[in-house]
């Protein structure tokens, strides 16, 4: 593997499992669960991904028994204690977005077990998403007492419509990888065991593919991405102004001590 991705991105891992395919895999404590490292790393790996001439297409998956269980315990605490570092993260969850859909490559995830947070985002916002019958994707944002930010509030009513959009970022309900296909959240549900295969299958055949017309055919239809960049900024707002408040606090308290969260916070006015 070149050293452009193991020394740039020492917090992801990478193969090439077939011509012109490069492989990231998210793969750490807690389920891959996102620190800061792999947060930074996962919103600029796809900047290098774009400009790799031996890199046709980008897969992206999870080691182990999840794809990405979103944010550490850690990380969230700096967020919400540490203003330098909600600005930076802030950042990063904007870069995160727009890195993946003005990749010229085509991407896809292969998504299984827990599906949250960062990796979400990169797995929702592929070009093609692969999912297990059983996975559990989860927009948690307002169970953690914070505003959907990050794709959600640009990406979820496209794919899947307004009405389940609401539904699901407003409640935090879980999604089966059946019920995200039959939606339209993602592109195929497949058997858990099939996921990686089926995504690596799906890499091959547009690696083979002509590259022009697809990079073109991605840049083209991302306009519909782009055209929301003032509701994605607006959503990120509100999702980090709400890290510094109380809900955020009680939000935590309540993942790390597995409880129901008792939520006291005023609401806007």
């Amino acid at each position: 593997m070149p050293d452009r991705y193991d020394d740039a991105f020492p917090h992801l891992s990478f193969d090439r499992p077939a011509d012109g395919v490069l492989r990231i895999t998210l793969d750490a404590p807690g389920l891959n669960a996102v620190d800061h490292d792999v947060h930074r790393e996962l919103a600029d790996v796809w900047l290098t991904v774009d400009r790799d001439p031996d890199v046709a297409v980008a897969v992206l998956q999870g080691a182990g028994r999840a794809f990405s269980a979103g944010g550490s315990f850690e990380m969230l605490d700096a967020l919400m204690t540490d203003y330098a570092v909600r600005t930076r993260i802030l950042r990063e969850a904007r870069d995160l977005v727009f890195n993946v859909i003005n990749c010229a490559k085509p991407v896809v995830s292969a998504i299984h077990g827990p599906a949250v947070g960062a990796g979400l985002v990169a797995g929702l916002l592929a070009d093609v998403s692969v999912v297990g019958r059983s996975a559990r994707i989860i927009d948690g944002h307002t169970r953690l007492g914070v505003a959907a930010g990050d794709h959600a509030a640009i990406c979820w009513p496209l794919l899947c419509g307004m009405a389940k959009a609401k539904y699901y970022l407003l409640t935090c309900d879980t999604l089966t990888g059946e019920e995200a296909e039959r939606i339209g959240l993602v592109s195929l549900c497949v058997d858990d065991d099939a996921v990686q295969d089926r995504a690596l299958e799906v890499a091959v055949t547009l690696s083979r593919g002509a590259a022009s017309a697809i990079r073109w055919t991605k840049q083209t239809l991302n306009n519909w991405y782009r055209a929301q960049s003032a509701i994605l900024d607006a959503s990120l707002a509100y999702e980090f102004y709400g890290f510094g408040g109380p809900d955020a606090r009680e939000g935590l308290a309540s993942h790390q001590e597995k409880r129901d969260p008792r939520f006291t916070g005023p609401a806007a006015e």
